[in-house]
């Protein structure tokens, strides 16, 4: 599978992230084909977080790596913390630091190669955060940062105090949720819903800072309310997908996928199915080069419109 560099960490990863938020859902023997089938295709990055499946899917991937014969220097392991569910979120020096002593628990390991802060904390203290993110580094715990749904100025707020790159963001990012890339597209424009700024120009400031984007549910639509593809609610892009399937011989998941790294940000999706052969799919997306216009094609057939 082609590679990228995730932001400013010198490591070269997979153009796709396997998210294992569902991996809690197979088996045991099925979870071990699914992670071997993600590392026969090269896509060796996985992505979890400590309140995934209420901290069962890190133990659930623990134990498909181990039986997949996956050895820990071939493989990228990235989790998330600082969400209480259902409660608050909780950026201090001690929840971080507690949260990693687990999630390293669960994934039996010595270190995560990435961690991210999960949801932005109203009452984050960038002070406590540096010094959590000291500790973990210094004892060789964590070897990279990066963070989760955050806007320009969050960031350069933790980055005052914080030492270290902080690598990736995670956001919501689809054909269909493309906000962040469509108010470029009708800047200035008066009563243009599509014109509002609603992430602070996320998307060029992660450009311009080495941030690598990592977009989440990218076949979702809505605030995750299903996947677009097949859906009634999207005639236009389905057709659109199938032309373009059967247009470089794949799969209109593939199509969905490769429209993300068609974007010259080189984000790095996070794929969330448990089904091999969706897995594969979605693998294929990255051999393939969509066309500028059959980018804009499917765009446009999503909803969107061109000022």
């Amino acid at each position: 599978m082609k590679k990228l560099l995730l932001g400013k960490s010198g490591m070269e990863v997979p153009v796709l992230a396997v998210g294992c938020m569902r991996i809690n859902r197979l088996d045991r023997k099925a979870a071990a084909s699914f992670v071997g089938k993600a590392l026969e295709l090269g896509a060796n990055f996985f992505d979890n977080a400590d309140i995934y499946g209420g901290t069962a899917c890190e133990t659930v991937m623990a134990d498909a790596l181990e039986d997949a014969g996956a050895l820990r220097g071939d493989v990228i392991i990235q989790t998330k913390c600082g969400i209480v569910p259902g409660m608050m979120y909780d950026f201090s020096k001690e929840y971080i630091v507690n949260s990693v002593e687990g999630s390293l628990r669960r994934l039996r390991t010595d270190y995560i190669d990435v961690l991210l802060l999960h949801r932005p904390d109203a009452l984050m203290e960038p002070e406590e955060v540096a010094e959590a993110f000291d500790v973990l580094y210094e004892s060789g715990k964590v070897r990279h940062f990066g963070v989760s749904n955050q806007n320009p100025g969050q960031i350069c707020l933790l980055r005052k105090y914080v030492r270290y790159p902080i690598v990736a963001n995670q956001l919501q990012l689809s054909i269909t949720n493309a906000t962040m890339i469509t108010e470029g597209v009708h800047v200035n424009r008066v009563n243009d819903d599509y014109s509002l700024n609603r992430d602070g120009g996320i998307l060029n400031f992660c450009r311009l800072e080495d941030i690598t984007i990592q977009p989440w549910s990218p076949f979702q639509y809505g605030i995750i309310e299903g996947a677009f593809i097949g859906s009634p609610k999207y005639p236009e892009l389905n057709a659109k997908l199938t032309e373009k399937a059967q247009k470089f011989g794949v799969s209109e998941t593939a199509i969905t996928m490769a429209w993300l790294l068609r974007h010259p940000a080189k984000m790095q999706p996070v794929i969330g199915t448990m089904n091999e052969s969706r897995l594969a799919d979605c693998a294929a997306a990255a051999e393939i080069t969509l066309s500028r216009e059959d980018w804009y094609d499917l765009l446009l057939s999503a909803g969107s419109d061109l000022p």
